[in-house]
């Protein structure tokens, strides 16, 4: 079978190597691709420019040479795909250094040409040192200029996973950095609060944060000194633009491919066929479904793209036993103060999709309390009220808060329950982890809040107003300026405190605030609300106690 890949970064050398290993001899693979470069690993380019990656050649994982030596899959590189005649199944290709016209046929074809940044035609979008972030030569460019010496300030344009990296990885290097991103917070598909959370750790590393703005133009003599947006001007030596990305599908104009509806993405069934049964596409290029609501999901990341076409590969082989069940959205980043990950849906995605959803916001330790080095961990899930089905689950940290979005994928991927999660086995040693999992706490709480025995919310949800009595619970006060009852000592009424008052009860990490309201209930307080996440997780109390 001849077997044709156009595109040769994560897609297209996934499928070729593991259609070569399911067919061996059987299948005749060739790659072409339009870059130098195949199997580089881009998620890694941020940490190259601020030389956490020493050497690039550590990103290249395969040259095309010794990728055909290790797979047996023929690699032609520069070369463009520019039209395709599915009726006589040829691709037409252009050599981009010679330019020779070249036709390649197939009995099966898979589409991985992925997709480039966007770069919007803005006035002075050509100036020098406005760079985008795609491949290793953008990287050395990037790096190149910062060596210059030229470059004190950068402006990164977005707040998605790439430009919060590169902003961290500038600054790493002494380039002040700010980002700017239209939208209302950054970290796209995380709630609200979350992604505050994140730009409030990113100021106080010197990294603001403009947000509901965007670029109008670019200025300078030669290269670029300022950006101009419709709120300011900022002086800048360098621009980072990464809002978003665009299939390379232009080339697929008048084929009779399927896209869906209102985008150039290539519409694709469950095993990652188009609606031509000898032609497969995945990777950037082609739409996923979301693995909780059915939903398209176009999720352009390189372990959705390795996912995709492995499964792309063992359905052309005939071996596959079932077709991509859909992502989640998981998301993991490494942030200047703090890490950040999710998966599935946040609560106001959840509640955008039309779920009747209930969530909780706990803080709790990473590792044993007693243990040197413990941080905590703020986590966030959320579930289906009706069935208790697990749907998402945000976490913030500064230790491993992928081991918590790790766990959240293999429950919502299983279909688990909140209740699921009582009595599993979960790993414990000090350096490691609390004895009670973090992951089981907030599945704990959840339980609770579910059933009617925890009543609260973050502060900022529970829309305290001066009617509120804000008590300080904690064993020892964390708000010097409130009111402290410490939690063991509420044993009835509260002297001064009526039982039908408005209380939000606040501690460090939120665990003395639900035993507080616990205590409060059996003496008549119907209004004492819970503040999810304590003072660790609610920002306005952090000011506070650092006021």
């Amino acid at each position: 079978m001849k077997i044709l890949i156009i595109g040769g970064v994560a897609a297209g050398t996934k499928a070729a190597a593991k259609l070569k290993r399911e067919m061996g001899d059987a299948a005749d693979v060739t790659v072409i691709s339009k870059g130098d470069y195949i199997s580089y690993a881009a998620c890694g380019l941020p940490y190259y420019i601020g030389q956490v990656i020493k050497e690039k050649e550590t990103l290249l994982e395969n040259t095309p040479e010794s990728f055909s030596e290790l797979t047996g899959a023929t690699v032609l590189t520069g070369i463009e795909a520019t039209k395709l005649d599915r009726q006589a199944k040829v691709v037409y290709a252009t050599n981009i250094k010679t330019g020779e016209e070249l036709t390649y046929d197939y009995d099966k074809l898979v589409i991985a040409t992925g997709a480039r940044p966007v770069k919007p035609n803005l006035p002075g979008i050509e100036l020098k040192n406005i760079f985008t972030l795609r491949d290793p030569d953008d990287a050395d460019a990037i790096k190149a200029a910062v060596a210059s010496g030229e470059v004190k300030r950068a402006v990164i344009v977005g707040g998605g996973a790439i430009g919060l990296e590169m902003a961290e990885n500038l600054t790493k290097l002494g380039v002040r950095s700010s980002i700017i991103d239209m939208a209302e917070h950054v970290l796209p598909g995380y709630d609200g609060d979350f992604a505050a959370f994140a730009e409030n750790e990113l100021a106080d590393h010197g990294i603001p944060t403009f947000l509901n703005d965007a670029i109008t133009s670019f200025e300078g003599e030669g290269r670029v000194q300022k950006v101009r947006t419709g709120k300011r001007a900022i002086k800048t030596d360098m621009v980072i633009m990464s809002i978003g990305v665009r299939p390379n599908t232009e080339w697929l104009a008048g084929s009779g491919l399927n896209f869906v509806e209102g985008t150039s993405i290539l519409d694709v069934d469950e095993n990652m066929r188009t609606n031509d049964e000898d032609i497969y596409a995945a990777g950037d290029c082609a739409m996923v479904r979301n693995l909780v609501t059915g939903a398209n999901q176009w999720t352009p990341m390189g372990s959705t793209a390795n996912i995709a076409a492995r499964l792309c590969a063992k359905s052309i082989a005939g071996t596959s036993k079932h077709g991509f069940r859909g992502v989640l959205g998981t998301n993991v980043l490494q942030l200047p103060g703090v890490n950040i990950g999710k998966t599935g849906l946040g609560i106001e995605a959840a509640k955008a999709a039309g779920y009747d959803a209930e969530h909780v916001t706990i803080t709790c330790y990473d590792k044993a309390k007693f243990y040197p080095d413990m941080e905590h961990f703020s986590i966030r899930l959320v579930a289906d009220r009706a069935t208790r089905r697990l749907l998402g689950v945000e976490v913030l940290g500064k230790g491993t808060v992928d081991k918590i979005v790790d766990i959240g994928v293999t429950a919502i991927s299983l279909g688990a329950t909140i209740d699921k999660f009582d009595d599993m086995d979960f790993a414990y040693s000090p350096p490691f982890s609390s004895v009670i999992h973090p992951f089981a706490i907030a599945a704990e709480a959840l339980e609770n809040k579910m059933d009617g025995h925890l009543e609260g919310d973050t502060f900022k949800a529970l829309e305290v107003g001066d009617d509120w009595l804000l008590l300080d619970v904690g064993k020892t006060p964390v708000i010097p300026t409130l009111r402290h009852v410490d939690v063991g000592s509420i044993n009835g009424e509260i002297s001064g405190i009526p039982t039908e008052q408005k209380v939000a009860l606040i501690c460090l990490e939120g665990k003395n605030s639900y035993m507080a309201q616990n205590r409060m209930l059996r003496y008549g307080y119907k209004n004492a609300k819970v503040v999810e996440g304590g003072t660790m997780f609610n920002y306005e109390l952090k000011q506070d106690i650092n006021n």
